[in-house]
């Protein structure tokens, strides 16, 4: 029983998800999220343009609400909304807006990578942007883009990497573009932060002389004790040599 309630529930999530996809696709839709409350259950709705979803007078979200709790069967449904800061790195808007260009007529590579570009100079880590469908001809083909430094397996993938996904129907058929971002708040587990030793810790060192130095040194001590004994022993041979003279005078 307990495993049926939790698919049940993935599929009331999934369901409500597709329904406000669909319903909020002009107001840049990215994501929900469903708290259950004592009060009743709180439906925060991430959009672009918060002011599409609430309508004119809170006509569309009365809207929404009435919907939610008479087809979705949710009991007291509240519905918050709540503005995206940086559209450019929520994928699913991100996605939205690669469908539209497309839509428009644009090449598939020109969307790509003006969509790349919003993306980094938003801030992100990485993205990588994937379309796939009759792309260039009557057989299906798929194309990869990306930037910057993205996980692509692992726990980081799945707990790190944003994903979004969205669809266009074109006259050769229906395009899908995925869409992944790592924002650029996310730190990996194998990063590594080197920081510099502080003033306290570094030990200032008496310069040691080279062998070179101390070689010379003693040397210079050597020559000159050589050149004293040398004059020592000049001058007690000079004194020797007078006695000698006044001794030969005498006799």
């Amino acid at each position: 029983m307990i495993e049926k309630d939790f698919v049940k529930e993935g599929l009331k999530r999934t369901r409500i998800d597709e329904y406000l996809e669909t319903k909020l696709e002009r107001a840049g839709y990215g994501g929900m999220d469903i708290q259950v409350t004592p009060v009743g259950t709180m439906v925060i709705v991430y959009a672009e343009k918060p002011g599409m979803v609430i309508g004119r007078g809170g006509k569309t979200v009365r809207s929404i609400t009435k919907t939610l709790q008479n087809n979705f069967d949710l009991e007291n449904p509240q519905v918050e909304v709540k503005e995206v800061k940086v559209p450019e790195l929520n994928p699913r808007i991100m996605a939205h807006k690669c469908a539209s260009m497309l839509q428009r007529g644009m090449q598939f590579r020109r969307v790509a990578y003006a969509n790349i570009r919003r993306i980094m100079n938003a801030g992100a880590q990485g993205v990588e942007i994937t379309i796939s469908g009759k792309i260039r001809g009557s057989r299906s083909a798929c194309a990869k883009f990306n930037d910057g430094y993205i996980k692509k397996c692992g726990e980081p993938s799945i707990r790190h990497v944003k994903e979004g996904f969205a669809t266009v129907t074109l006259k050769p058929g229906v395009l899908g573009i995925y869409v992944r971002i790592m924002p650029p708040e996310v730190i990996l587990p194998d990063y590594v932060e080197i920081s510099e030793p502080e003033e306290s810790d570094i030990v200032e060192e008496a310069p040691v002389a080279t062998e070179a130095v101390q070689e010379s040194e003693i040397q210079e001590e050597i020559t000159g004790e050589d050149i004293l004994e040398e004059l020592s022993a000049e001058a007690e041979v000079e004194e020797i040599t007078e006695e000698e003279d006044i001794e030969t005078l005498e006799e």
